[in-house]
């Protein structure tokens, strides 16, 4: 009987082996250790040794048959795994759009709404009623700080000192000398530029010193202020310098200091317009 044992043991784990590549085999090592258990156990002869034996065998014949099973039975599995993994990482991908189109769509809807407040601002400005001298720059006196330019217009046309300088709507400067025909602005980003402006929408006033770049600096915000970037920013009429109203630029921050970031390009400084008059509120 033990021969016989052992013999069927020897066939059912040879046929393993036999039909498993590499990978396979090592799961049969705890079956030739088991059969190793099992062989000792033939030469004792008792009844709860033999069901002891029985069960092993089972045991031994039902693994050896499910680590035989061919690999082509096996295979459709790992490809099935492997298409799941596809359409997990497919998934993700279109989650990353998806959310990718929805920041653009919050982006466009908050430029919307900055756009909107601009409009309202140049549309603010509307309501006042003032003259106007159209005039051409003539020169750039510019260094790294100091900024102006020469205007083909002076006393003959009714230009003073002090006088506010717009192009299109836009503030860029103001009046600071005059001769018979010709008069020189000091633009915004001049150093020695210092405006009082607003900054809605939360209304607040500070004074807009010059850099001698793109940029002025806000100075004298009030204490525990919320200004935020893309705030706009417009002169605020304060010690009766200028009327209230014309759009200026928009607040950036740049490292921890907040700035204008000029409407106008004062580089490009072609034909402007000098406020001469007073200005009227009209009803609309």
């Amino acid at each position: 009987m033990a021969t016989t044992s052992r013999d069927d043991f020897s066939i059912a784990i040879r046929s393993a082996f036999l039909k498993k590549g590499n990978k396979q085999k090592f799961s049969l090592l705890a079956l030739i250790i088991a059969s190793l258990v099992l062989l000792s156990l033939e030469s004792i002869n008792s009844k709860s040794l033999n069901f002891v034996r029985s069960a092993i065998k089972d045991v031994i014949y039902r693994t050896s048959f499910i680590v035989s099973i061919p690999g082509n039975t096996i295979s459709p599995m790992f490809t099935t795994i492997q298409s799941h993994f596809k359409v997990y990482e497919q998934y993700e991908l279109m989650k990353l759009k998806l959310q990718q189109l929805k920041n653009q769509q919050n982006q466009i809807a908050y430029l919307k709404i900055e756009n909107d407040k601009l409009k309202k601002v140049i549309n603010d400005i509307d309501i006042y009623n003032y003259e106007s001298v159209t005039s051409r720059v003539l020169l750039d006196k510019e260094s790294p700080f100091l900024k102006s330019v020469i205007l083909n217009k002076g006393f003959k046309s009714g230009l003073k000192k002090g006088m506010p300088v717009l192009k299109g709507p836009y503030f860029v400067g103001r009046i600071t000398e005059v001769n018979y025909l010709s008069s020189r602005v000091l633009l915004i980003s001049d150093l020695n530029s210092k405006i009082p402006v607003l900054i809605e929408p939360r209304g607040y006033q500070a004074i807009m010193s010059g850099t001698g770049g793109d940029f002025a600096l806000l100075d004298f915000l009030p204490k525990n202020h919320q200004l935020e970037a893309g705030n706009l920013v417009y002169t605020s009429g304060t010690g009766g310098i200028f009327f209230s109203g014309i759009p200026i630029g928009r607040v950036e921050l740049i490292e921890e200091k907040f700035y204008v970031k000029f409407f106008s390009d004062l580089n490009q400084l072609y034909l402007i317009n000098v406020i001469t008059s007073e200005a009227i509120i009209s009803e609309k």
